[in-house]
């Protein structure tokens, strides 16, 4: 399955978009906390998405020479983008986390070293979960707004995510309690 071809379609569904906004939602606070594509995966999936009549393009001046490609979602793109959003996909494989394999390995590690390299991931999952949480409270005054607009979208991935550090910190200090 070509989940940024359904990624970069509900993009356009929200409003008509160049190839950099696309890249730039892909790299903002909202987004990049649970998906992510680079600048050499959006273009390439817009051209299928072009030859497969899900958008359409139109070409923008912007200034005197600077030409932007605007991507629009025609109606069977939308029509697409909605059966996927219906879809109810198996649960996934278990994400690979190199953590969890070193932790897995750690009768390898000295007492001593296990206990730092715990600390260490406390305090990189505090710090992301602060990050994650000053998202919320800026954007959201950890609030959940109305459902049906994309602010309740966000809101429903952050707070996943604020529970996932939350969960994980959880699990490392109850690792370090068992020391």
């Amino acid at each position: 399955m070509r989940t940024l071809k359904y990624a970069i379609l509900g993009l356009i569904n929200r409003e008509p978009m160049t190839g950099y906004d696309i890249t730039r939602e892909f790299n903002s606070n909202n987004l990049a906390n649970f998906w992510y594509a680079k600048h050499s995966q959006v273009y390439p999936e817009l051209s299928r998405l072009m030859e497969e009549e899900l958008v359409t393009c139109q070409v923008v001046i912007q200034g005197e020479k600077l030409e932007k490609k605007l991507y629009t979602i025609t109606e069977k793109g939308r029509k697409e983008l909605l059966e996927w959003l219906m879809e109810d996909d198996p649960l996934g494989p278990t994400p690979k986390d190199v953590f969890r394999l070193r932790l897995y390995f750690s009768d390898f590690m000295t007492p001593e070293q296990l206990k730092n390299h715990l600390q260490e991931q406390i305090k990189k999952h505090t710090s992301k979960r602060q990050y994650l949480s000053d998202i919320m409270e800026q954007n959201h005054q950890n609030t959940p707004p109305p459902a049906g607009t994309k602010e309740c979208g966000d809101f429903m991935v952050l707070e996943g995510a604020i529970i996932r550090e939350t969960s994980y910190i959880q699990w490392l200090r109850n690792c370090l309690k068992r020391m």
